[in-house]
């Protein structure tokens, strides 16, 4: 009887386990809805909700659309009488997403997903009793999540339908007369040798050729410290880049340079493989705590750990000296080309592939999207960094890491740390994540204030990476562990774009371009567009100018017109748009050559001239 009880006790425990993640799973795909709803109300309706819109923000800018008056304090009445009969909630005028030929291959179960909705209502209703409404409507999507869900149905639109379809809307758009936003094209990073010298000369030429005929405004160059300043401190080689430079100017075009503190290398660089500089290496053999360092105690030689950026370990320089040391040499040297403006703008190398982020999502170390990535900060200066915070605050036994963060391709709901109400938003867990993303604006701080002294008066560039997975979640894990403290609860870019804008430096954002398939956002609740939208107003409103550069090569013309309205959004009544945009693909346009009818439809859109 005894053992009975204790089986039952144990089988209702489960079911209560269950239904507890069944609760979590409904949770999880109602916020991919309403996230859907913010961001089609945004984009196609032009309505200004604020970054992190509640049901209140939607009630209240549906009821002001449709004749009604929403003081701050909710009070609502009708600003005119009632029209006499129902009538369709007004919708803008802005072409929807999805044609009616598409939504007719979705069955009549997908299409309640799949197809926009359009609420009617009674006019009598006051906006108070639409909430019964939204929650009836999204409670119903959320009981078909529980079952199977139409979004991974083969009969809900596919990606690719959803592209032809985004693009046959866009192929007709017209951006004559819109602003005019430069584009440049990144040159490939193998066109240096290892030696520091320009491999193809004419190649280089005929790529160029390419890109004037386009129309492009300039090229972007990497100027690598692993070839620069490859095999002794402080003996600089610049006869290559002298070379390429001198090129560039034959053809008139405008010159962004890069200079890159880290490495390149792997599969998408054709075995291409650019490392630190030797010199620095070999301390590393020696001093491997400074690099980044994952909790197992594995180091990432990509680049520096932020930890040394003041500790004098790279033979009497500090990390910060020897960036500054490289910038000041680049400066010199072609201190000509400055003069004459043929080099227009200089973006600062702050991290992982050149962006402002910890190398948290490392393939080497094993991560694949849409894994969490691991914190980086277990190299012993950076835990002498966290120990000095800890005794600050008053506790001491803070001075740790997080021991329930998962493994490099957790997931969120996976760890301790990151789950829902886990202990990222615990006292420990806010301690942790601000000292860790303030270690990350302490460096941009420090480095961009001496890049500025020593490219006074030419205008600055940072990049910023998009870490738009589990960005639907409320820790925004990946984020966490990139330097971003960013969840639900936080804005964790308005403190880095604020050190930006201390520097007047130009934030460049990494585009993904394409839009996410239906399986892959509900897998990994990522939200691209949303996060897009974030940082793009936070930018502005601080005033910062904005640039974009692609993360994936060679669009179709859909993906080519999306990048184009996020450039120079239409509807914004500030007339904001990118200062410019960097268009980078994997091979030379004398290879590639497929792209160039799609791009130069692009290069004439940004231009405003089509």
């Amino acid at each position: 009887m005894g053992a009975a009880a204790v089986g039952g006790g144990a089988k209702g425990r489960k079911e209560r386990e269950k239904e507890k993640e069944r609760t979590k799973l409904r949770e999880r795909h109602r916020r991919a809805i309403t996230s859907r709803m913010l961001a089609g109300l945004r984009q196609y309706g032009n309505f200004p909700l604020p970054a992190r819109a509640d049901m209140n923000d939607v009630l209240a800018a549906l009821a002001r659309e449709s004749g009604w008056t929403v003081e701050p304090d909710g009070t609502t009445y009708r600003s005119s009488p009632p029209p006499s009969q129902m009538g369709v909630f007004p919708v803008r005028s802005v072409g929807s997403p999805l044609s009616a030929g598409s939504l007719k291959n979705c069955s009549m179960k997908a299409s309640l997903d799949c197809q926009p909705s359009i609420l009617r209502i009674e006019e009598s209703l006051s906006p108070a009793s639409l909430d019964s409404i939204v929650v009836a409507e999204r409670d119903t999507k959320s009981e078909k999540y529980t079952s199977a869900s139409p979004i991974n149905s083969p009969e809900c639109l596919g990606a690719d339908q959803l592209m032809d379809d985004v693009g046959s809307r866009v192929h007709g758009a017209d951006f004559t007369g819109t602003p005019y936003v430069p584009v440049y094209v990144m040159l490939a990073a193998s066109v240096i040798t290892n030696l520091c010298q320009l491999i193809d000369p004419e190649g280089v030429r005929q790529e160029l050729r390419h890109l004037k005929s386009l129309h492009v405004d300039g090229v972007v160059v990497d100027c690598w410290w692993g070839i620069v300043e490859g095999w002794s401190p402080q003996k600089y080689e610049w006869s290559g880049y002298r070379e390429l430079f001198t090129i560039i100017r034959e053809f008139q075009l405008k010159l962004q340079v890069v200079v890159a503190f880290h490495e390149f290398g792997g599969s998408d660089s054709r075995d291409v493989l650019i490392s630190l500089p030797q010199w620095v290496l070999e301390i590393g053999k020696e001093n491997p705590d400074i690099f980044f360092t994952d909790r197992e105690g594995r180091r990432n030689t990509e680049c520096l750990s932020w930890g040394i950026d003041k500790e004098r370990v790279l033979k009497g320089r500090t990390g910060i000296e020897v960036y500054f040391d490289f910038m000041r040499s680049f400066r010199s040297e072609f201190d000509d080309l400055f003069t004459e403006g043929l080099i227009s703008a200089v973006e600062i190398g702050l991290g992982a592939s050149g962006e402002l982020k910890y190398p948290s999502f490392s393939e080497r170390m094993g991560w694949r999207y849409p894994g969490i990535g691991e914190f980086q900060c277990y190299d012993k200066y950076s835990q002498q960094n966290l120990r000095k915070a800890a005794k600050l605050r008053g506790h001491s036994f803070w001075a740790r890491g997080p021991d329930n963060a998962g493994q490099y391709n957790s997931r969120p709901h996976e760890t301790g740390f990151f789950c829902e109400r886990g202990d990222y938003d615990s006292y420990y867990g806010r301690f942790f994540l601000h000292w860790y993303a303030q270690s990350l604006i302490d460096h941009a701080d420090n480095v961009l204030y001496l890049a500025s002294l020593a490219f006074e008066d030419t205008r600055l560039v940072v990049k910023i990476p998009a870490v738009y997975w589990w960005y639907k979640t409320t820790s925004h894990a990946a984020e966490l562990t990139a330097g971003y403290y960013n969840p639900t609860n936080q804005d964790g870019y308005a403190p880095v774009f604020e050190i930006l804008k201390k520097h007047s430096v130009t934030m460049k954002f990494v585009w993904s371009g394409l839009q996410v398939p239906c399986q892959e956002t509900d897998e990994a609740l990522a939200d691209p567009e949303g996060l897009s939208w974030q940082l793009l107003n936070s930018a502005w409103d601080r005033g910062l100018t904005v640039a974009g550069q692609n993360a994936d090569p060679c669009y179709d013309r859909g993906g080519y017109m999306r990048i184009v309205e996020i450039a120079k959004p239409r509807n914004d009544p500030d007339h904001r748009h990118f200062l410019f945009f960097v268009h980078q693909q994997p091979s030379s346009f004398a290879q590639g050559t497929i792209c160039l009818p799609e791009l130069d439809y692009f290069v004439k859109s940004m231009h405003g001239m089509t």
